[in-house]
């Protein structure tokens, strides 16, 4: 069984000053974990650190036997080679691409067979041809997640998905999201400000 090890120190610049990032944790195989806090303490800048979007300063990240990053031999491994999905805040689909190239995109090798499995399971078979403009935000939501199961990640990661919904589709959406993290069968970390909606979806909260 694979465990993500954290062990990260990181220097941030807030809109209040500096801020002083330390996080050390380990977080099992096939846990949901919800990080929550503060405006401004870091959750979104550590999903960054574990993408390899952004550097620690200090410390190491480390996935089963194999280190992602390593601060003293300056080992840093490209994120596309860490099979992370990381699905934004704004969802960042491409506006001139319709579901299905959308979905498609997130593939290396084009697997039509894993795509229709996906439209499928997150109820999408009408809207394949369907540009990102004339969906809602609850299809947007599922169409990012079909996206970033398409490359078959290790580790789903979730940066407030759910804040730009509206109540009504709200826990509909949140068992969508625990849908897609039994699928992958690995890791999924989401960041919420919403305690209510941690206590309901996470194995564990990490309060940061």
């Amino acid at each position: 069984m694979n465990k993500l090890t954290i062990d990260v120190k990181k220097l941030m610049m807030t809109n209040s000053g500096e801020r002083y990032l330390d996080f050390k944790g380990e977080i099992n195989d096939n846990e949901f974990i919800c990080l929550v806090g503060y405006s401004g303490c870091g959750k979104t800048t550590l999903l960054r650190m574990l993408a390899g979007l952004t550097s620690p300063d200090e410390g190491c990240i480390k996935y089963g036997d194999d280190y992602w990053y390593e601060h003293k031999s300056k080992f840093n491994l490209a994120p596309q080679k860490r099979h992370i999905a990381y699905m934004f805040q704004d969802f960042a689909l491409f506006p001139n691409m319709t579901v299905y190239q959308n979905i498609v995109f997130a593939q290396s090798e084009t697997n039509h067979d894993k795509i229709k499995e996906l439209i499928n399971i997150f109820g999408l078979n009408n809207l394949e041809k369907v540009r990102p403009a004339r969906l809602s935000g609850g299809q947007k939501q599922r169409v990012a997640l079909a996206r970033a199961l398409a490359s078959q990640p290790r580790i789903l990661l979730l940066d407030e998905p759910l804040s730009a919904i509206d109540w009504q589709m709200r826990e509909s959406l949140q068992d969508e999201i625990l849908k897609a993290h039994k699928y992958i069968g690995g890791i999924s970390i989401m960041v919420t400000h919403d305690k209510t909606e941690a206590e309901k979806m996470a194995d564990r909260i990490i309060t940061l």
